[in-house]
């Protein structure tokens, strides 16, 4: 069971786009069809490219390499093997591969800022990618999101995604942002923070973060789309 009075209330004022969003009817149950709790299946040799977003291209992509490492874990810390984590993520200077993207500031003709893999038999996964930096996003006066990396999680079924983002140790803009803040609980928000990891860090090449990633239970890490 996840755990209770932690996860952040789906309309949350101080996060503007919730008083869009946020539903404002009972949810509707809708049983769930064959292909839904059956599939999908993946197999790790299609997506182990995907490990290195610093070689999805034919140049060496601007900015910070980071080697972000972890486990996925049930409740009782055991491993949860086989299971498909993608990763997007603004570039070095703050922008989106994306066209929606906008904003004034480069994009970076070797950085897609996307990747996926499987986790191994011990449930670890390890991405190689750049350290995104700080954006505006015209929440509120001088609104800045910190530097974040969003996570998707697949279970053995489409069903059973789950969202969330990852955070820096130290980033000063964590105590500004409406979004890290509307998790109700401290140590819940600390469960968002990688921790800087000097034994996977390679001298002279990228700087070593990890980021365990628990499914269910006290020690749970917050999804955004958990019920």
């Amino acid at each position: 069971m996840p755990a209770s009075g932690i996860h952040p209330p789906h309309f949350y004022p101080d996060y503007v786009s919730s008083l869009k969003r946020a539903p404002s009817h009972p949810r509707v149950s809708i049983p769930q069809t064959l292909s839904e709790i059956t599939g999908p299946g993946f197999q790790r040799h299609q997506l182990k490219i995907g490990a290195d977003l610093t070689a999805q291209s034919g140049g060496e992509p601007a900015g910070q390499r980071i080697l972000l490492s972890g486990r996925v874990l049930d409740e009782d810390g055991k491993p949860v093997s086989n299971t498909l984590i993608e990763i997007w993520q603004a570039n070095a200077a703050g922008r989106y591969h994306h066209a929606v993207d906008q904003h004034n500031a480069p994009l970076d003709p070797n950085f897609f800022g996307k990747g996926q893999l499987l986790t191994d038999d011990e449930g670890r996964y390890q991405f190689k990618t750049i350290k995104p930096g700080a954006y505006p996003w015209l929440n509120h006066p001088n609104a800045w999101r910190p530097a974040h990396i969003h996570f998707s999680l697949f279970g053995p079924a489409i069903s059973t995604r789950l969202v969330t983002q990852m955070y820096f140790p130290g980033d000063p803009l964590l105590p500004y942002d409406p979004i890290f803040n509307s998790v109700r609980d401290e140590a819940a928000r600390q469960r968002l923070i990688a921790r800087f990891d000097w034994d996977t860090t390679i001298p002279e090449h990228a700087l070593g973060f990890t980021f365990d990633i628990v499914l269910r239970g006290r020690l749970e890490t917050l999804m955004e789309n958990r019920l």
